[in-house]
Parts: structure tokens; sequence; C-alpha cells
């Protein structure tokens, strides 16, 4: 049971890390904020930010979790929802990611 434990984290944080990486890659090209989005001036571009919104989603529902409130106070509700369903949108990635690299690699 623990190397099933072990492979789910791992894969988590394989999701996680091209998250992360693309969050920044994306905010340093596009010299604007990632957010979750569907918009766009022609279909391409919403085809676009929706493949953006998915790959980039986890990281940036970990970053919406950390948001202040009113009063400069974090809300311990918002950080636990948004880590639940980043961490659980990591693992659908990641395993993507992970079964994208396999097939390419063998």
């Amino acid at each position: 049971m623990a190397r099933e434990l072990v492979l789910a984290a791992f894969i988590m944080g394989v999701g996680l890390c091209v998250s992360g990486m693309a969050t920044h890659l994306y905010q340093w090209l596009a010299r604007q904020p990632a957010m979750l989005r569907m918009d766009g001036s022609t279909y391409l571009a919403s085809l676009g930010h929706v493949f953006m919104s998915f790959v980039c989603g986890p990281y940036i529902m970990l970053q919406y979790g950390w948001r202040h409130e009113q009063g400069g106070t974090i809300s311990m509700a918002s950080v636990l929802i948004s880590a639940l369903v980043a961490f659980g949108w990591a693992f659908i990635s990641g395993l993507l990611f992970m079964s994208a690299y396999v097939f390419i690699r063998f």
C-alpha cells in the first residue's frame, strides 16, 4: 500500500511541477498573469486559453487559496478547498503528462 501512495504523490508532484513551470513560462511570454479563463478574440485564442487553464490550473488554484480576504486574513476553508481541488487536478494532469512521456519514450 505504501508503494501506491508514493506513486500517487509522485504523479501529483509531476502535475504540480509541470503546472508551475507552464504558469511561469506563460506569464513570461504573454506578459500577463495566468488566470482560469475561456475568453478570446478568436476561436483559436479561446481554445488556447482553455488549454492554458487546464495545464496551469493546479498552480493557479493553489494561488487562489492563499489570497487575502478583508482585514488581511487568510480563510482556512478557502485554503483547504483550493488545495483539495488543486491536488486532485494535479493528479489528473500529472497522469496525462506521464502517460504522454511514456508513450513518446517507448
